[in-house]
């Protein structure tokens, strides 16, 4: 019989990834990210938060923004969808910074 090295798929490993070299120039969601980074305007928004003095941080608009856009440009409109997307996808991570 012969002698192979033990795998096993049902593990977790650590892996170091950079999230920004997950977004490749000339993708719909490099555009995005800059899009939305550089160009975008999202201090209407910031109004609305109300945590400075206490209570849980917030995540940013930018964040949210960047992951509801690119799920619905994937035709992902499920909330429960787009969670698992941001726990798994490596693009929605990257979106997201993994927040």
């Amino acid at each position: 019989m012969p002698n192979f090295k033990r795998y096993n798929y049902n593990q977790d490993a650590m892996v170091v990834i950079n999230f920004e070299d997950q977004l490749q120039p000339g993708t719909f969601e490099f555009t995005l990210h800059h899009l939305i980074d550089d160009h975008i305007d999202l201090s209407v928004f910031y109004d609305k938060y109300q945590n400075d003095a206490g209570g849980r941080s917030a995540y940013d608009p930018a964040i949210l923004l960047k992951i509801i856009l690119f799920a619905y440009s994937k035709g992902i409109t499920s909330s429960r969808e787009i969670r698992w997307q941001c726990e798994h996808n490596i693009i929605f991570k990257a979106l997201s910074c993994d927040s």
